[in-house]
């Protein structure tokens, strides 16, 4: 465990100015490069299946997030580190030194090894949700070297909910700089969590999140545009909407993922009263609807969708969707419901050749996310 020497500092950019800058704004210049794309010039965005050289997190400390839950919280990241480090190198973003300090004690309390690969960068962040706010790793295969890179996407808190946002945004290009990678700057608002992608040329996304105005104005064919230049999208399955108290409008890592290139995990509603049994009726129509790039239908198979409430009786979006699959391991969330070991027992046969690591996430969710949200993958390239 080490505490690694603090990246050179963001420029350019101020809670004031970014906090009250409009959406629209977030587009800013393009590198040569970027203009015709990090596709286009070779670079790949791999399947989360694919092998790992680390999973990044972003340590909380937003009390505003988990009122009351925060130290909770942090046991549970501990003891997903504590996961992590057994099967790949791990990366916290931490809130300055003292916080990296008090983070390395929890480790270890927690019983993560000394000899583990576990670095902390003090990099300052508004919260804790990674996926959303952390770079997405590609990588392309040289004659001479394989070469990691990072697309950069404009970050605004889901629709200007929660400001101040400016230092989840400039984390892609301090973790650029912490690593030494190119940075492909996107140009748009997009978060990770609302695409899903089989490292093949296939997305899944929903209407209700990446066409929503509170990103940017843009239209579907620019949507699509873009992912194709910066993640080679060649396909894009539309769904409609998100789970109720989703805060993301619709993140599509609740509702649908990949576990191999033509095989999907979906969430579908036994009860039809609960509040979310249409909209994943829906989902699942267009999913069976959509055809792979060779004319074939995906696999489709079926979650239970938990229904957890919180204190206030507010529809919590718990999803066994949220899982994340790290090298050898698939950490799965669970609720204290009856549909836990269901979920479990379909993972399990769905994905083979991993340990399913249950991890309690009624914690977690409180704060409207889970594992995916809370994780971003580097790759591991293929020389290392």
């Amino acid at each position: 465990i080490s505490l690694s020497s603090r990246p050179p500092a963001a420029t350019g950019r101020s809670c004031a100015t970014v906090a009250s800058t409009p959406t629209a704004r977030f587009v800013r210049s393009l590198t040569t490069d970027l203009e015709k794309g990090p596709a286009a010039s070779g670079f790949r965005w791999p399947a989360e299946w694919e092998p790992h050289a680390a999973t990044w997190l972003a340590w909380p400390h937003n009390v505003d997030t988990w009122p009351g839950r925060l130290e909770a919280v942090e046991s549970s990241f501990a003891r997903i580190v504590r996961i992590l480090s057994e099967v790949e190198g791990v990366r916290i973003v931490v809130q300055g030194a003292t916080g990296a300090e008090r983070v390395m004690r929890q480790l270890r309390t927690a019983g993560v090894s000394r000899d583990a690969d576990v670095r902390c960068f003090e990099i300052p962040t508004d919260d804790a949700w990674i996926r959303d706010t952390g770079p997405v790793f590609l990588t392309r295969e040289g004659t001479n070297a394989a070469e990691l890179a990072l697309v950069d996407f404009g970050f605004n808190a889901w629709g200007e909910k929660y400001p101040p946002w400016d230092r989840d945004n400039a984390l892609p290009e301090r973790i650029a700089e912490v690593l030494g990678v190119q940075r492909f700057e996107a140009g748009f608002v997009l978060e990770a969590g609302s695409v899903e992608g089989n490292g093949a040329g296939a997305v899944l996304t929903t209407e209700s999140c990446l066409l929503n105005p509170n990103r940017g104005p843009r239209t579907r064919a620019e949507i699509e545009a873009g992912l194709a230049r910066t993640l080679g999208a060649t396909q894009v399955v539309w769904l409609a909407s998100g789970l109720a108290g989703d805060d993301t409008d619709g993140h599509v890592d609740d509702l649908c993922r990949f576990v191999a290139p033509d095989v999907v995990v979906y969430a579908l509603c036994d009860d039809p009263q609960d509040p979310n049994a249409t909209v994943l009726r829906e989902n699942h129509r267009r999913l069976a609807a959509a055809r792979r790039a060779d004319g074939g239908t995906f696999q489709l198979v079926a979650l239970p969708s938990p229904q957890l409430r919180g204190a206030d009786s507010t529809l919590l979006p718990a999803s066994y969707a949220n899982f994340y699959l790290a090298n050898e391991v698939l950490l799965v969330p669970t609720f204290g419901l009856p549909e836990d070991a269901r979920a479990a027992a379909i993972l399990r046969e769905v994905i083979p050749g991993r340990t399913l690591v249950p991890v309690p996430a009624r914690d977690l969710v409180q704060g409207l996310g889970a594992i995916h949200c809370l994780t971003q993958q580097e790759p591991r390239l293929a020389a290392e």
